[in-house]
């Protein structure tokens, strides 16, 4: 953004970026970063994932640990990954000066408050007896749990999404504000209405199928029939059953892994996803958490999943929490990719999301869009590789030498919600209006055909398969192998009512 030494030089750090300056943290970037000019016009520069903003010399908010603290508040934003960085550097005399020099403000407060939230501590300071009570996130730039916690200690309204073992934030963008004004559980109900039950109920089934393929097709797997029917019975279950649990979680994981890769507790193992490049040598694409870590952030993920849902906080925000969370914290040995797309469909079923006897094939649209999914995990895993510190011995085995589980405390997982809605937008759109399509179509061929000829459905099946592989025409070897009873006439007939363009598809 910065294009000449001239205007690099006129520029100071502001908010989080002077902090992060001063103090050498070390941290994921926030999405917004303040610079204050020593002249010029009030600019913004969104190219990129990072918004750069650059105000007027009359915004300099002062040099003092507090004043760069409320700046960042109103400015960048909330962000606890860096508060809690700087909160263990910060010399707490210099913190405790700045909160009694405005102990009733309202940056004061939830600066206070977040203090002892991510610390775990108490500061000497006497709780607050009178002022009105403020939200700790602004409910209209961020989701929040409506069911809030009084904190009278601080005369604050605690409406985190989740504590201090997990607390993502998801800020409220164009982006989802657009989405949030677009009803998909309408939009869906409109594409299924203008079919019958009968269509309907074979459709869940192909749905089914068609979920369980594109999930394992994610990974480069190919499942045989009994793994890919024991994955159809756990979808045919995620609209009865709450799978956030750590017993459900293993007993997911145990049902949808080889049985020599099933796993009786959370891993205990350094583990890491990436790609054996050469002999030995290993490309790191994401780096899991420490198992030492991994108990108190899957608690807190779980936890988290909790208090969004009995807080009714968006369906599909909640969905991109958990299952993105749990694939970021990756605690089994394998199948972390399966169990994080059927978490999906768990929560959105359970939360009413989904129509009853409908489910989205989100791992499809996944797949079709692969660009966009690998996107949203490295939105996360990208920034945090820069910080991670590792080595890996001849054998392939990780070790992680510095202190990780702040980055994967507090997320900010506003991408990942963005990408689900996304995948939703196109699964209702696309993937489940071509298959009820598809099917409808099928169906009218069939009958088409069966006034031709009147034939046992498989056959007819057959018929339409083989026409399907060959541009609408039967071959003259599948003729002979399998419909030497037709006339030419018959076959010339029935071929005219196969119509390609509803019916070819993968």
């Amino acid at each position: 953004m910065i294009e000449n030494e001239s205007v690099a030089t006129s520029l100071r750090p502001a908010g989080y970026s002077a902090l992060i300056e001063r103090y050498g943290l070390e941290v994921i970037q926030n999405w917004h970063k303040s610079f204050v000019a020593t002249s010029g016009a009030h600019r913004v520069d969104s190219r990129g994932e990072v918004v750069e903003e650059i105000f007027s010399f009359r915004y300099w908010p002062g040099d003092s640990l507090g004043d760069h603290l409320e700046f960042a508040l109103k400015y960048d934003g909330t962000n606890l990954g860096i508060l809690a960085a700087l909160f263990y550097v910060v010399d707490t005399d210099d913190f405790l000066g700045y909160l009694r020099s405005k102990p009733t403000g309202k940056y004061t407060r939830r600066l206070w408050f977040l203090y002892e939230f991510l610390m775990g501590e108490t500061l000497p300071l006497e709780d607050l007896k009178q002022g009105n009570y403020i939200d700790i996130l602004d409910p209209k730039k961020y989701y929040t749990t409506p069911m809030t916690l009084k904190a009278k200690r601080y005369r604050i309204n605690d409406n985190l999404l989740g504590g201090r073992r997990f607390c993502p934030t998801i800020r409220r963008t164009n982006k989802l504000r657009s989405f949030e004004d677009t009803n998909f559980q309408k939009r869906s109900q409109q594409v299924i209405s203008s079919y019958s039950p009968e269509i309907l109920k074979r459709a869940l089934s192909y749905l089914y199928t068609k979920e369980t393929k594109s999930s394992f097709e994610i990974e480069h797997i190919k499942p045989n029939s009994t793994r890919t029917e024991r994955f159809i019975a756990l979808l045919q279950l995620a609209e009865h059953e709450d799978f956030c649990d750590k017993p459900h979680l293993i007993e997911l994981q145990n049902r949808i892994v080889d049985p020599r890769f099933r796993d009786c507790d959370y891993r205990t193992n350094q583990n890491y996803v990436g790609e054996t490049v050469v002999w030995q040598k290993e490309k790191v694409h994401f780096v899991c958490p420490k198992p030492e870590d991994l108990y108190d952030l899957m608690a807190g993920l779980l936890a988290t999943h909790r208090r969004m849902e009995d807080g009714r906080v968006s369906a599909v925000a909640q969905a991109a929490v958990v299952s993105y969370g749990f694939v970021f914290l990756h605690p089994f040995r394998d199948g972390n990719g399966r169990i994080h797309r059927f978490l999906i469909h768990n929560i959105l079923a359970r939360r009413g999301f989904t129509p009853p006897g409908i489910m989205f094939p989100v791992s499809a649209a996944m797949l079709k869009k692969a660009i966009d999914y690998d996107s949203s995990l490295e939105a996360f895993s990208r920034p945090l590789m820069a910080q991670v510190e590792y080595s890996l011995d001849t054998e392939g085995l990780m070790s992680v030498h510095n202190d990780t589980a702040k980055w994967y405390s507090y997320m900010d997982m506003t991408s990942q919600v963005e990408a689900l809605y996304g995948f939703i937008e196109r699964t209702i759109n696309k993937e489940l209006a071509e298959e009820l399509t598809f099917l409808a179509n099928y169906d009218e061929t069939k009958r088409a055909i069966q006034e031709i000829v009147d034939m046992p459905d498989r056959q007819i099946d057959l018929f339409i398969r083989f026409c399907l592989q060959n541009q609408g025409r039967l071959s003259a070897q599948k003729r002979v192998s399998h419909f030497d009873f037709l006339s030419q006439e018959e076959i010339e007939c029935m071929e005219r009512a196969i119509p390609l363009k509803s019916l070819g598809k993968n």
